[in-house]
């Protein structure tokens, strides 16, 4: 049985898929989905955690290479994290910065896919769209590049994902899915087995001799990664990306999917067994 099939049975429906962005009137429902499938994918992360791990070639041995946002690859970086790129999810907040850097992400990229979301009102395509917008005329000057967007739809289906994963709804809880999100649910769609590269267990912050490492491995001197997570974790004004709890996620669904963490390397312990000697997770299914 695919990895990708078993995996639409993570809270009991299918997850979502991108839709494709076609030059063409925007009012017009004729995008197809992404057709799209690996065997083996390295999820790779922007941790700092990559920084002299030299996993590049390794990395780059996966039959499919996923990256996220403006993570480069170029600048000496490939040693660590690859020179490769098949697929690179890209949050609105870094579409300024992907085109900034446009040189080295997408002129040199035409083989591989990109898929961008964001906000249904930065997705409009009635004009007033600004991410879509940008898309758009992207592709008039980049014909082709593989882009694709995340429909209003399927960003519901990614919330009500989070709810189902979390107990926790997304809006009450003044939470932003983290493009890590959208990454790791999208990679279980398209690959059997996934090697995820640079992200730390749920417990990692907890650690009183843990190594400070930046939160971009390209920004050296940029906010430490685990100030990071604990600050958006106990965020209550303003909306905040939950990493620790999306990363309990992620770990949950490694005991039951092809998942795999590397740099560091650990795996999920066991759940322990309740008084009726049954798991959480068996609870669950």
């Amino acid at each position: 049985m695919r990895h990708a099939a078993a995996a639409r049975r993570v809270s009991q429906h299918k997850l979502p898929r991108p839709r494709p962005i076609f030059d063409a009137d925007p009012e017009q429902e004729g995008d197809e989905p992404l057709k799209m499938h690996c065997g083996s994918c390295a999820l790779v992360t922007s941790s700092g955690h990559l920084t002299g791990g030299g996993r590049g070639q390794e990395i780059d041995q996966a039959e499919c290479v996923i990256r996220m946002n403006d993570a480069p690859t170029g600048r000496g970086f490939g040693l660590d994290v690859g020179h490769r790129t098949s697929l690179r999810v890209i949050a609105h907040s870094s579409m300024q910065r992907v085109l900034r850097s446009r040189h080295e992400l997408l002129n040199s990229s035409q083989d591989t896919v990109f898929i961008f979301w964001g906000p249904s009102n930065y997705m409009r395509r009635d004009g007033k769209g600004l991410v879509y917008n940008n898309l758009r005329l992207m592709n008039q000057v980049l014909p082709k590049l593989k882009v694709y967007i995340i429909s209003w739809q399927k960003m519901l289906q990614f919330d009500d994902l989070f709810k189902r994963e979390t107990g926790k709804d997304r809006k009450i809880s003044n939470s932003w899915l983290s493009t890590g999100w959208f990454t790791m649910t999208i990679a279980l769609e398209l690959c059997d087995r996934i090697n995820v590269y640079g992200m730390v267990p749920p417990d990692f912050c907890k650690e009183a001799q843990r190594p400070s490492v930046p939160y971009h491995y390209y920004e050296p001197l940029g906010p430490d990664e685990c100030a990071m997570y604990i600050s958006h974790e106990r965020g209550r004004r303003g909306s905040h990306h939950r990493f620790i709890t999306e990363k309990r996620v992620f770990a949950n669904w490694a005991r039951t999917y092809n998942i795999h963490f590397y740099q560091p390397d650990w795996s999920p312990p066991p759940l322990p067994k309740n008084t009726t000697g049954t798991t959480a997770q068996s609870r669950r299914t």
